[in-house]
């Protein structure tokens, strides 16, 4: 399983259908797979299984206290409201040019005629560039290139896989993660006061919104510390998922070179020119953008599995199996997004697959429900295709993950193409996000 999940899953699915459990370091993990598992983890009711108890050790070390998973379930949805309400169409149409802005300046820096780079190294830092600006404000991205990006390294250390199962080793990276973690802590805190002392108000990042729109249904104020937290949590959370998925489609389009003339006509045909400023009007209307990065979700999704402890004996619709209480159960929605049987030559990368009403249709909206920041799809979670999850816990970045991805892929190929220097690389399963392995890219420069 460590070594080839995929395979795995896929030999155990044949054996024994869409339910199995196995035993890992003395932990039952039944697994659930296809639509109709998907479905079954992501509905679940909270009292019956949740995700707190399994992703606390994991996560409250890094986040910190009083948000995410430290919170029973009702105060996260909260939570998730009042960053759900900072992503606004407003804000998002501003975040536009300032990614485009960050891109550009980024890729100045690929001056030769030709080069190989590590994509995935070039697109973490474009990322957390990126995604600073829009969310976290001016002042935390003017320190990116001095101490924050060490105390984010730090930090992001805590993110080892042993933590689901060990909570608190005495780990060195632990120690750095702790340590990292309050310097970003005060470091959010310093900006606050700041921006109080200043009057400031004129801005669209999340640090603003968080700090003077937001109140819980019971009238307590969020506070800083909690404003703090859920930021840091909001740039952890971003920064590895959109980082392996914009180094994933840059790949495969090296492997399909076709497409980069594809993208460069579309921007042609919709913007009337490849100098054309980008606007979040503009992007809604590159379809071709916007299925290359829902192609690349769909073949590398970077969450492999999705899981939840159980709180009581939990019966499995259909079956006589029951899953006793403190099992962990898991969703692998990887597994039905590379499916034959939900899509033609499933493994391969075909953008243009998503043009089909046929194939839209099974990942259509057709029955909404509000778990308390916003309303959603319920019947979303039999899709087999769900990079984002469903349910009450499906991500609140999607919006502005496709803004940030479809801009940093429209600037990059009105300059540039990619060539592989071998075949695509493997996926390396022993890391958080399903990461490229050894993610080497020759740029080939346009002009």
């Amino acid at each position: 399983m460590g070594t080839d999940p995929i395979k795995f899953y896929r030999e155990n699915q044949a054996k024994y259908g869409n339910y199995f459990t196995y035993i890992l370091l003395g932990r039952r993990i039944v697994t659930c797979l296809d639509t109709e598992g998907n479905n079954f983890l992501l509905n679940v009711k909270v009292a019956e299984a949740c995700a707190e108890d399994a992703y606390r050790s994991l996560t409250v070390p890094v986040f910190g206290k009083g948000v995410v998973y430290d919170v029973d379930n009702s105060i996260l949805m909260e939570q998730k409201k009042f960053v759900k309400s900072g992503l606004s169409a407003e804000n998002l149409r501003a975040y536009v040019p300032m990614i485009e802005m960050e891109t550009k300046n980024f890729i100045s820096r690929w001056n030769k005629k030709s080069a190989t780079e590590n994509i995935f190294e070039a697109m973490s830092e474009l990322i957390i560039m990126t995604a600073s600006r829009c969310l976290l404000g001016e002042e935390v991205r003017s320190k990116l290139d001095e101490s924050f990006a060490q105390i984010y390294h730090d930090l992001d250390g805590g993110f080892q896989p042993i933590n689901f199962l060990f909570e608190n080793l005495p780990l060195p990276s632990n120690k750095l993660r702790d340590e990292a973690h309050m310097k970003m802590h005060n470091f959010f805190l310093d900006i606050m006061r700041s921006r109080r002392e200043s009057n400031v108000k004129d801005r669209t990042d999340i640090m603003q919104y968080l700090t003077t729109e937001c109140q819980y249904k019971s009238g307590r104020k969020l506070t800083d510390e909690e404003s703090a937290n859920i930021m840091i949590a909001m740039l952890m959370a971003g920064q590895h998922t959109s980082s392996t998925t914009s180094s994933w489609a840059l790949l495969f389009l090296a492997e399909s070179p076709e497409f980069f003339e594809q993208l460069r006509q579309e921007q042609i045909e919709v913007l009337g020119s490849l100098e054309a400023p980008l606007t979040f009007d503009a992007l809604k209307k590159l379809t071709l953008h916007d299925n290359v990065i829902r192609e690349t979700l769909r073949l590398r999704s970077p969450l492999l599995c999705l899981i939840r402890k159980v709180l009581r004996d939990l019966p499995i619709p259909g079956t006589d199996y029951v899953i006793p209480e403190g099992a962990y159960i898991q969703c692998v929605p990887t597994i039905s997004a590379r499916s034959e049987q939900h899509f033609e030559q499933a493994e391969k990368f075909n953008p243009h697959r998503w043009n089909i009403p046929e194939q839209q249709n099974k990942t259509q909206d057709d029955h909404f429900v509000d778990y308390g920041f916003g309303a959603l799809n319920m019947a979303k979670a039999k899709s087999p295709f769900l990079p984002f999850g469903a349910g009450r816990h499906r991500c609140i970045g999607e919006a502005f993950a496709y803004v940030q991805l479809k801009t940093i892929v429209a600037t990059i190929v009105r300059s540039f193409r990619f060539e592989l220097p071998g075949k695509l690389p493997e996926c390396d399963f022993t890391t958080m996000v399903v990461q490229p392995k050894k993610p080497l890219l020759k740029y080939v420069r346009l002009d």
